[in-house]
């Protein structure tokens, strides 16, 4: 269940919306994007059906825990370190990632739930037994992810909300690095792509005042994409379109 208001405008509602509470106790966050597409095929209808629930992390949403409960992640992944990604689109990354680190647990946050259900047929068809899917805003699954309980986590081709008047909406503001500091430990790594100049600015402008550092020592740092790194369908877009990918790289200090 989402408790969420769409696409309101104008910055002194949106102060006024954040300090109001819904009727559950859920604090009142706007969202802006889309939940759902035109269509699902049946067949993925069928993994929503049958599988994302399997595949949850645990009680997230508030009308399932009020109190806000931590997770618990030793029963979850018995102890492996987890792995974080923030708006995982398709999935092709997650699953990526999933398969090349057996050693991790991850954790993949999307409130699309085309996206959801792309990403449930790859791990169908992938066998991935390391994988949990909470479909839905990543900061509600950041208030019951446990403090320093993040080894690494993505932020990939996020959406770079391009008018100046909707730059507070983008993810790298202090509404969604506040919270995602907490939850990652000291020497996390947090990794972005996008390939967006203006989010490339605001990125690196506002990372570094939450309590992250910026491991970059030559411009091959940011113009080149990391070794495990699998290009994803919106990085194929983007190339296409004649737009340069940057790759930044942060350390939880």
């Amino acid at each position: 269940m989402f408790f969420c208001r769409m696409k309101k405008t104008g910055q002194m509602s949106d102060k006024k919306d954040n300090m109001r509470e819904h009727a559950s106790g859920a604090p009142w966050r706007n969202f802006y994007g889309r939940l759902k597409g035109k269509h699902l095929r049946a067949s993925q209808e069928t993994y929503l059906k049958e599988d994302l629930a399997a595949l949850s992390p645990g009680p997230v949403d508030w009308d399932m825990n009020p109190t806000r409960k931590p997770l618990d992640l030793k029963s979850l992944f018995g102890g492996k370190p987890l792995w974080l990604e923030i708006g995982f689109g398709g999935g092709e990354h997650l699953v990526h990632q999933a398969q090349q680190n057996p050693q991790a647990g991850f954790i993949g946050c999307e409130p699309y739930i085309n996206g959801v259900a792309m990403l449930l047929g790859k791990i169908r068809a992938m066998q991935n037994d390391n994988i949990r899917i909470h479909p839905g805003d990543v900061r509600d699954l950041f208030d019951v992810l446990p403090e320093a309980s993040v080894d690494r986590a993505f932020l990939l081709y996020p959406d770079p909300w391009p008018k100046k008047r909707h730059h507070r909406r983008r993810f790298v503001t202090a509404e969604h690095l506040e919270p995602l500091a907490r939850v990652l430990a000291p020497g996390a790594i947090f990794r972005v792509a996008t390939d967006i100049p203006d989010y490339v600015r605001q990125t690196l402008e506002t990372v570094p005042k939450h309590g992250f550092t910026w491991l970059c020592e030559s411009p091959d740092d940011w113009r080149k994409p990391w070794d495990d790194w699998i290009s994803t369908r919106y990085e194929q877009k983007a190339l296409r379109e004649g737009r340069v990918p940057h790759y930044l790289t942060f350390r939880r200090d």
